[in-house]
């Protein structure tokens, strides 16, 4: 083979491993990491040989955009701590993020699946953990939200929001936003009038279990 032929079969076989990574990234936000590679293939206009010379399987294709999506989840809780208002920052925190997952329906199953993804997934996952640890510390620390709001209650209460966004999907697209805007009316201080929570929250420990109860 000579040096030409060389270099288009590569020039085709990348051109080929975009189409299936772009393929993967559209099929994963409008129907859920469940798709087959089979499906991506076919939606990417290459054959099913070719999908799988690039990719030994699905999980492959996971890894490497469902880690990414979650890093972008990071640096909304990042860009929402540099908010000098603690109140602001945390809404901003679950508009934004809300935003996205809205647009990308795997995202919620590769963060809420511990199944899904391997290690870069894991580690995304972990790396965002701290940062909202952070964005709800600092909002308790400056009294704008109850007392009693947990690190442990955003992930359930964004689990939650998502239902409602897997709801409203075919129906109202924005119908989310209704509840999101309750929510934050519910986590938000009100003095002396605040009423206890009638039962506490989940430990880190009891949050993982719970999350790895969810079946998809």
């Amino acid at each position: 083979m000579t040096e030409p032929e060389t270099v288009r079969l590569r020039a085709d076989a990348e051109r080929n491993r975009q189409r299936l990574v772009e393929s993967a990234r559209e099929l994963f936000a409008e129907r859920g990491l469940d798709v087959t590679l089979d499906d991506i293939a076919r939606h990417a206009g290459v054959g099913t040989a070719t999908a799988y010379r690039r990719f030994t399987n699905k999980d492959e294709l996971i890894e490497a955009l469902m880690a990414g999506r979650i890093r972008e989840l990071e640096t909304i809780a990042k860009e929402s701590l540099e908010e000098p208002d603690p109140w602001l920052g945390i809404c901003r925190y679950f508009e934004r993020a809300l935003e996205l997952q809205a647009a990308d329906r795997g995202l919620k199953e590769a963060l809420f699946s511990a199944g899904r993804g391997g290690k870069e997934v894991a580690r995304a996952r972990g790396a965002l953990a701290p940062v909202v640890t952070r964005l709800v510390g600092r909002a308790v620390d400056a009294g704008v939200v109850r007392s009693d709001l947990s690190t442990t209650d955003v992930p359930l209460i964004n689990f939650m929001l998502n239902t409602v966004v897997d709801l409203g999907r075919d129906v109202e697209p924005e119908l989310y936003r209704r509840y999101l805007a309750i929510v934050l009316d519910g986590i938000r201080a009100r003095g002396e009038e605040e009423e206890p929570l009638p039962v506490a929250p989940l430990d880190v420990p009891g949050l993982v279990k719970a999350i790895g109860s969810w079946k998809r």
